[in-house]
């Protein structure tokens, strides 16, 4: 294989076999990036999600010790 880009012009490697391996592997690339993005912001979700209810149940909680304190 070595041999055989040896003998190519440098726009072959570095621009016709890119561009060929996008159009071929382009949808399985796209599916790919799609699904890391939507684990990224469904994780931040979550983490948003667990932050306020840990807000939240701090607030509560010591709004309720300060009552038994009076």
């Amino acid at each position: 294989m070595r041999e055989i880009f040896a003998g190519m012009p440098w726009w072959v490697k570095w621009v016709a076999v890119p561009v060929i391996a996008l159009v071929v592997f382009g949808g399985l690339i796209a599916s790919v990036v799609g699904f890391v993005i939507g684990l990224l912001f469904k994780v931040l979700v979550f983490v948003a999600i667990v932050g306020g209810l840990m807000f939240v149940v701090r607030k509560f909680m010591s709004s309720s010790s300060s009552r038994e304190d009076w």
